[in-house]
């Protein structure tokens, strides 16, 4: 029974983290999303066919972004929802605070194939969101940046970058750019 033993575990996770004190410092980092709880509206661009030899084509939606707290703020998730002449874009974000290594993982859902994308991880440094992880891009390794730049209390940007070479260079296939509503 797999799923007892996923429900058993992730009871037990629950359990350990509720008996674990705070650790004097992580509170902090725990915050640093507060400033983009409630409802955006997102223009997003999206690289239609990233790292290849073709022409570069960007799609274009628009539509709405929500983040919602969970746990004290040591989680949100974001939903999101865009659509352009191309389709629509729905998903969820999943974000989960690690007070132990003092960052962040941020791990997306796309509600079209209903998989998990591997996280990237990372946190925030002068006001600006750096996070790093691996993937797979048509069965090749690639590594994934995300960044995050708050542009005044209104207005923020999201972009992901793959890279094929290890971080050598980077090809951006998604922007974001979030007005408060």
């Amino acid at each position: 029974m797999p799923h007892t033993r996923i429900l058993i575990a992730l009871l037990s996770a629950i359990t350990l983290t509720a008996s674990v004190p705070a650790q004097a410092g992580t509170e902090a980092g725990q915050r640093d999303f507060d400033w983009e709880i409630g409802t955006w509206h997102t223009d997003v661009r999206v690289l239609a066919d990233p790292l290849s030899e073709t022409e570069d084509e960007w799609l274009h939606f628009e539509g709405t972004s929500v983040v919602r707290p969970l746990l004290d703020r040591r989680a949100n998730v974001v939903e999101l929802k865009v659509a352009g002449p191309s389709g629509r874009i729905e998903g969820l974000n999943m974000r989960l605070y690690e007070p132990q290594a003092q960052r962040w993982s941020l791990t997306f859902v796309n509600i079209r194939d209903g998989l998990l994308t591997p996280s990237v991880y990372g946190g925030f440094h002068d006001g600006a969101g750096e996070f790093y992880g691996d993937d797979q891009l048509g069965g090749r390794p690639i590594k994934v940046r995300f960044l995050i730049r708050r542009q005044g209390p209104g207005k923020a940007t999201f972009e992901q970058a793959f890279s094929q070479d290890g971080g050598a260079t980077w090809e951006t296939n998604w922007i974001a750019v979030d007005r408060r509503s």
